[in-house]
């Protein structure tokens, strides 16, 4: 499993602002972590809440998170397949538009 990404750097510099924010948030997601989903799961668990939630900036770090390790994009795309009936079909469009913002490869998304 490779190494997560840096974080963005507002991200970092608000840690740094905030370090008990920081730390609680730490916190939260090491205890979210602990059950019977694997890391890859867990991975596209919060990528759909992302996408459900409709939050780009979270898209972005989900999607990057994803990658780092190990799903694939045509995993990635089936859970933006997935939300479409739910969100609807604009905010899927929308969110299929930021997860491509991630990819760095210029490649478009699967046919």
């Amino acid at each position: 499993m490779d190494p997560l990404p840096k974080p963005p750097d507002t991200f970092i510099e608000f840690t740094r602002r905030y370090p008990e924010l920081a730390e609680a948030w730490r916190l939260a997601g090491e205890a979210g972590r602990r059950g019977p989903l694997d890391g890859r799961a867990g991975r596209l668990v919060k990528l759909a809440v992302s996408v459900g939630a409709m939050r780009e900036g979270a898209v972005h770090s989900a999607v990057r998170k994803a990658l780092a390790s190990g799903v694939t994009r045509e995993e990635i795309e089936q859970v933006i397949a997935l939300a479409a009936s739910t969100i609807g079909f604009p905010s899927a469009v929308a969110v299929f538009s930021w997860v491509r913002d991630v990819f760095d490869d210029g490649e478009p998304l699967s046919d």
